[in-house]
């Protein structure tokens, strides 16, 4: 589980992030601030994995208080005001939820600072980065990305295929193939990204994954083919 701090004094803001953390399976609401100085209290006792930072707070501002912080958490900047983005990122924000936001948008943010906390050294993200966090039929379903066949892209919507379940999301294929481990799939086409090591064979314009036949795209053929020839798939 991944500690989570928000920080944050709009009353309707708290409570979507704190359904948002209550609805991800491996995130812990620690405390919900309504201020920095109260906040750097919490930071002072307890170990934050991920904090949820508004910008525009009373008494010290989000960015103030980030600058004053001298090791901070992985940070994911909540606001309304886009002017300040720029700002944010320049200070090594993770990411930066424009309200209101997505539990979709959510689900991004929080796969981008377990992917940082990876490259910091934890081993608890790199075990978290086996799976992602898909929303379907209503409920939130943790995929074990070892277990994806392919993932199929219907008009606004990806069906994800494993080896147990299929899942219908309301994504786009270019979506989740950012959250998808880098390396481990590949696009053959416009409509199709195929897990790596579930390829059987390939046979002229498809490819046979499980027991599925998959088209390759007419414009990525010839480097799947230039790929497969110097055996770097």
């Amino acid at each position: 589980m991944y500690k989570c701090l928000v920080i944050e004094d709009e009353p309707l803001a708290q409570q979507v992030l704190k359904k948002y953390i209550a609805d991800h399976p491996m995130l812990q609401l620690t405390a919900i601030s309504n201020d920095a100085l109260e906040a750097q209290q919490v930071l002072q006792r307890e170990k934050i994995s991920i904090l949820f930072l508004d910008i525009n707070l009373p008494k010290l501002s989000g960015i103030h208080f980030l600058r004053s912080l001298p090791d901070p958490p992985v940070v994911i900047f909540t606001t309304a005001y886009p002017e300040f983005a720029v700002e944010g990122f320049d200070l090594n924000a993770t990411d930066y939820l424009m309200k209101p936001f997505s539990f979709e948008r959510f689900l991004k943010a929080v796969h981008k600072a377990i992917d940082k906390l990876k490259q910091q050294g934890s081993p608890q993200a790199a075990e978290a980065l086996r799976f992602i966090f898909l929303k379907a039929d209503k409920k939130v379903f943790r995929i074990n990305t070892d277990d994806i066949l392919y993932c199929e892209a219907l008009d606004d919507y990806v069906k994800v295929i494993t080896t147990e379940e299929q899942y219908l999301v309301h994504y786009t294929l270019k979506k989740l193939i950012d959250e998808l481990p880098h390396g481990s799939f590949i696009r053959v086409h416009k409509s199709y990204v195929i897990a790596k090591d579930k390829i059987r064979f390939f046979e002229g314009n498809y490819v046979k994954v499980g027991s599925a036949d998959i088209p390759i795209g007419a414009s990525y053929r010839d480097e799947i083919y230039a790929r497969l020839k110097d055996r770097n798939l």
